[in-house]
């Protein structure tokens, strides 16, 4: 099989979705091609694919956009990023370069993230079989499908019509996630082999010893939040927030902050915590005992799969969906910033510090209370291998 898959803007939240569904589905003699903006260019081949560079639109043109998407109205917000980026600016930015890689590498099938737009025109107008590998639960993708509608018909009428008939696959169990999209097709990726634990980065100033004077080490709490936010201006304060909120724990703290952010900025760090610009998640989850999120889907997937609870602080976009789903299914908490008055960014206040660390503290001293890992976990068994749902494209 020969296989072209493409990514969009949005960092490694949109990219390793589509990462581990070829690298699970990809079978010896299929060959595959990866479309995406140059910024992608070192995830895409750190994964051992293919990289063709596509395009993306200016920074001038994203940075106002993606500034306002944790700020405005969710209405508002869904239309900037959904419509006007990706399915106005992005798609166009990369239509030439996914034309120009189908003709000269004819593939038989296209994958692509459902913010590329652009593969889904070509595959239409070359009569290729396509799908998109989803990043977030399926009633979000539908509205934002929904949402987009207007700027993908000027590309080329029905084409909302064909995308939401095309094949739907996805990792999110369906007892969590119903889907309207009619042709939805489930998959779960098994592990073949366990993560490397976390590193000793703490040595003594992460345990104490025992009265037998054995050593202790304190419970690990992973925090991240992402790899858009810190692009936007408030990053700094999100960071410095979790680190002060988080430092009078018993705990070892393990922070990453994106490898677009100078860790220099965070200043001087409290003695619990160490700081990352990036870190492989899967060893993070395998040593952590609560994972403090701002509700990405990566994050929640992962989570869920290796049964660790979450505290949630969504900023924008399909955040506040997944926050939702851990507060519906019982997989953490969730801790809703405060907002400055006029609503342009969120504060961070002493509230927030209280119930964060409370929120940790009480997840990691009562593990139990986040019980509703089971039955989500119980519905993957149900789902099929990548390279099943790969053939059936």
């Amino acid at each position: 099989m020969r296989l072209l898959a493409t990514c969009s803007l949005g960092g490694s939240g949109h990219w390793l979705p589509l990462a581990g569904f070829l690298r699970a589905a990809l079978q010896p003699g299929d060959e595959a091609v990866v479309v995406a903006p140059p910024a992608l260019s070192e995830m895409v081949e750190r994964e051992g694919f293919r990289f063709e560079a596509g395009a993306e639109p200016p920074e001038a043109d994203v940075a106002p956009i993606r500034e306002r998407l944790p700020t405005e109205a969710p209405d508002v917000a869904a239309v900037l990023g959904n419509r006007v980026l990706f399915a106005e600016l992005a798609a166009t930015a990369m239509l030439p370069h996914v034309d120009a890689a189908c003709a000269r590498w004819n593939p038989d099938v296209v994958v692509r993230d459902p913010c590329e737009y652009a593969a889904a025109i070509v595959a239409g107008n070359r009569s290729i079989r396509s799908a998109q590998v989803a990043i977030s639960q399926a009633t979000v993708e539908w509205s934002s499908l929904g949402i987009a509608s207007p700027a993908l018909e000027q590309h080329r009428p029905g084409l909302t019509t064909e995308i939401a008939s095309a094949p739907y696959l996805s990792r999110f169990p369906a007892l969590a996630d119903p889907s309207p999209f009619p042709t939805t097709m489930r998959y779960h990726i098994r592990r073949s082999t366990a993560p490397e634990p976390v590193p000793d980065w703490w040595g003594a100033k992460g345990s104490t010893s025992t009265t037998s004077g054995a050593r202790k080490i304190p419970p690990l709490v992973y925090v991240t939040f992402g790899t858009v936010l810190p692009y936007m201006s408030f990053a700094a304060d999100a960071y410095r927030f979790a680190l002060a909120a988080l430092s009078s724990l018993d705990a070892r703290v393990l922070i990453t902050v994106g490898r677009n952010f100078p860790v220099d900025h965070l200043g001087p760090l409290p003695a619990n915590a160490h700081v990352e610009s990036w870190f492989d998640q899967d060893r993070a989850l395998r040593d952590a005992s609560v994972v403090v999120c701002h509700g990405g889907s990566g994050t929640l997937l992962g989570a869920i799969e290796a049964n660790v609870p979450l505290v949630v602080m969504p900023f924008f976009s399909d955040q506040r969906s997944n926050a939702g789903l851990v507060d519906r299914y019982r997989l953490g908490r969730v801790v809703a910033p405060t907002s400055s008055p006029d609503g342009r960014r969120p504060t961070f206040d002493q509230a927030d510090a209280r119930q964060l660390s409370n929120s940790v503290e009480e997840l990691l001293a009562h593990r139990n209370i986040a019980d509703g890992f089971s039955a989500i976990t119980a519905s993957w068994e149900a789902t099929s291998p990548p390279a099943q749902v790969l053939a059936g494209v």
